[in-house]
């Protein structure tokens, strides 16, 4: 099980990698440091190289392990990202209450 803290950023580098920590933190809007080193303890993402930019900053990629966990055979099988915000946007929609 992960919490939303933990999908939200590994959403990021799956759909993204290979991303660097700063990029998922400007995306999310939130330090992402400690989350990222909890996707890298579980084998969720990895180290996949260095950007070519000052300071080199490293970037992080999906891992076998992350296939696996979500039943994945390979990325191409992940979902659609605008497809699956809008569900998700559906579902939050019917979970509030209804306004008189």
């Amino acid at each position: 099980r992960a919490s939303r803290a933990a999908l939200e950023p590994l959403a990021v580098v799956a759909y993204r990698q290979p991303v660097t920590r700063q990029e998922i933190e400007r995306i999310r809007g939130v330090d992402s440091g400690a989350v990222l080193q909890t996707l890298l303890a579980r084998d969720l993402v990895e180290p996949v190289g260095r950007r070519e930019t000052p300071g080199r900053p490293t970037t992080y990629g999906t891992t076998v392990t992350f296939l696996r966990v979500f039943g994945l055979s390979s990325l191409d099988e992940l979902p659609d990202a605008a497809d699956e915000l809008r569900r998700i946007d559906q579902q939050l929609g019917e979970d509030e209450p209804s306004r008189p």
